[in-house]
């Protein structure tokens, strides 16, 4: 499976020739103004929680949900992160209905074909960094970094812009909503977690995670936004039990908010290049 080639005009305007490895050189923007992003919110490593305040607003020390962010849908609806991956054509195949996406730049581009495969489906496409990072323990600059570079990966590959963020391990603060905010984002978080990897470890079984998943649909009024992964095989075959147990008919996080645009509409995009090489042939109408 060949990966995406590296575009001209991503030359042109970055000076590289090649994609970058898991932590990809920033690249300042126009419309970013690093100024104005909250200076008094440190860094910090995943699960050190200790001193963050909760002025903060840190999803994943204190479950604090800002103004725009999006953690549940009212409809019962399966998500999915880490992908593309060798294993998701098989959830491409059937699933009953439309899923969001939530990939990672730097699998977008080692598997390409996939992904516009899950575009030509219609399945929403959001991003989840470039390559996995706890964004919180990053500098500003490298936040950006991870952002811009899978939406020019996401442009170069389908012609699209994703509109919608997912924080990797819900490491998310008002530092990191801010510079999401400027790349023309909107975080997506849960409120339904079946830890389908402890599947993958061997401490879980698929059953199990359909269970609760079931006393979910029963008891929680129908509604939450359920975090799966299209990595590993073990995993998709637990989103196509849940997927079953569901039924048909779920909602893409867009469709959860009531929103008919699912991607960032390019002429907002400042001094980059505003269409992949692809675009034409894979716009979303």
């Amino acid at each position: 499976m060949a990966a995406e080639p590296f575009p001209p005009w991503l030359t042109a305007f970055t000076g590289l020739t090649a994609w970058p490895q898991d932590n990809p050189p920033y690249i300042p923007l126009d419309y970013v103004d690093l100024a104005t992003v909250p200076n008094h919110i440190a860094k910090r490593e995943l699960g050190i929680c200790d001193g963050v305040e909760r002025t903060a607003c840190s999803f994943d020390c204190h479950l604090c949900i800002a103004f725009d962010d999006i953690r549940t849908c009212n409809k019962i609806s399966q998500t999915f992160d880490d992908g593309p991956s060798p294993s998701t054509p098989k959830l491409l195949e059937m699933l009953p209905s439309k899923t969001t996406f939530f990939v990672q730049g730097v699998n977008v581009v080692r598997f390409p074909e996939i992904f516009r495969e899950q575009y030509r489906q219609g399945h929403l496409l959001a991003s989840h960094t470039w390559s996995h990072p706890n964004l919180a323990s990053l500098s500003n600059e490298e936040i950006v970094a991870q952002l811009q570079w899978t939406n020019w990966a996401m442009n170069a590959t389908a012609g699209i812009i994703p509109r919608y963020f997912r924080p990797p391990y819900g490491a998310i603060d008002n530092r990191v909503r801010a510079i999401v905010r400027m790349l023309g984002m909107q975080s997506v978080l849960w409120d339904r977690d079946t830890f389908d990897w402890k599947v993958n470890a061997g401490i879980k079984t698929s059953p199990e995670v359909v269970e609760e998943v079931q006393d979910w649909k029963l008891q929680g009024g129908g509604w939450g936004l359920i975090l799966e992964h299209d990595t590993t095989i073990k995993t998709v075959n637990v989103g196509l039990d849940v997927a079953k147990a569901l039924g048909p008919n779920q909602l893409t996080v867009a469709e959860c908010v009531g929103q008919t645009q699912w991607y960032q509409d390019p002429a907002r995009l400042g001094n980059e290049p505003r269409r992949g090489h692809r675009a034409a042939s894979y716009q979303r109408s």
